[in-house]
């Protein structure tokens, strides 16, 4: 018997109808592919157009601009089969929760109704370029630099750990358009990936997210018009990325309670029907204690995100509350999913098995989108 989910506060009928459409595009299009796109280093390029056809990119973006004028509920749901599915290759969250949505806020209306009907047929894969190679956490340290030449930007530098790095034909890149102004002189900059002077670097070989093309950028004298400066003026980008984060930490946290639950739901079924000592593991003491714990962090994980997810569609979940969110539901999905592995015993080592695989994936949870240390930075700044 699987995990006992409550239905989320926030669902509707339509939400579930696309949670069947998301099921069955996830274990038709993304199941099947992982050792494969582990072994490339990335998915196919045709994966984005598939999904495009059946509605599954730029769910919420509005209508006008060809998205599917869902919420952040819409996505929601399809981050959950993702993960539930056992991929992490397909950086969907990247492209429809985290890029789009810098072009629909602060983009011109003219480069909407050019770049985000390409999202949404999955002509163009956007990725987001703040990390450099010196540079983490601290966005105000970067060095990538943006100065402008008439009616151009001319960007010079270099990123690193980028998201659909590999097939990404629009970059939003953090740049400083004024090396002294610290956090005032960071701007956010679309490059289309077809400008002269833009490379990529090698598809970088991790520990987890075998399949995901995380790459290295290189700008070399790229110039691009001054209108593709987001914003209204310079000096804008460390403002925009602030208020751009709290979704994306609140996307980890959801990946991290399916990923969750859905580690237990294999763990049940291993237990169950593996055998030592002549009884199945489950029937040990021992394992149904450490079941019964993750299935008790599970729910209580999945009621404050569900918490969080009806606050951030009422547009009031802060940087604080995001912050708790991210920290809480990665904390917990490690801790869970190593004693998950665990009760596999030396099969839980295998990569073959998908415990394995969501072991070494869920590791840089704690790490990407702001690691847990500036989670708890952020939270304390508020007590």
């Amino acid at each position: 018997m699987p995990l006992q989910i409550q239905k989320s506060s926030w669902s509707t009928t339509e939400l579930e109808d696309l949670r069947d459409l998301a099921r069955t595009f996830c274990q038709k299009e993304l199941a099947p592919n992982q050792e494969r796109w582990a072994a490339e280093k990335k998915v196919d390029r045709e994966l984005w157009t598939k999904a495009g056809e059946v509605g599954l990119l730029a769910l919420s973006i509005p209508e006008e601009y060809g998205g599917g004028g869902g919420t952040f509920a819409h996505e929601a749901v399809l981050y959950e089969e993702q993960a539930r599915s056992g991929d992490s290759a397909w950086g969907v969250t990247v492209h429809n929760g985290i890029v789009a949505h810098y072009i629909l806020e602060y983009a011109n209306e003219e480069q909407k109704k050019a770049w985000l009907p390409k999202f949404a047929s999955g002509e163009m894969v956007g990725a987001v370029a703040m990390t450099e190679p010196g540079t983490g956490s601290d966005l105000q340290g970067i060095k990538a630099r943006a100065v402008r030449d008439g009616d151009h930007y001319v960007i010079n530098g270099a990123k690193t750990f980028i998201t659909n790095g590999f097939h990404a034909d629009l970059v939003v890149v953090a740049v400083k358009t004024d090396p002294d102004a610290g956090a005032q002189g960071v701007s956010l900059i679309a490059v289309e990936t077809d400008t002269p002077g833009f490379s990529r670097g090698r598809v970088l070989d991790k520990i987890g997210l075998k399949g995901q093309d995380t790459a290295e950028l290189n700008f070399d004298d790229v110039r691009v018009p001054a209108a593709n400066l987001l914003g209204a003026q310079e000096g804008l980008g460390f403002i925009q990325l602030m208020q751009q984060l709290p979704q994306e930490r609140l996307i980890i946290a959801v990946t991290a309670v399916a990923g969750m639950e859905a580690a237990i739901d294999q763990t049940i079924a291993y237990t169950k029907d593996r055998q030592a000592f002549g009884r199945p593991v489950y029937n040990f003491q021992n394992t149904k204690f450490k079941l019964a714990e993750a299935a008790t962090e599970a729910a209580v994980s999945r009621a404050f995100l569900d918490q969080c997810i009806e606050r951030h569609l009422r547009k009031e979940l802060d940087v604080q509350g995001a912050a708790m969110a991210k920290l809480w539901t990665t904390e917990r999905v490690n801790k869970v999913v190593d004693d998950c592995l665990q009760l596999f015993g030396g099969y839980g080592y295998m990569t073959e098995y998908p415990i394995a695989r969501a072991w070494a994936d869920i590791r840089i949870s704690r790490i990407f989108g702001g690691t847990s240390e500036i989670m708890k930075e952020i939270i304390s700044r508020t007590l």
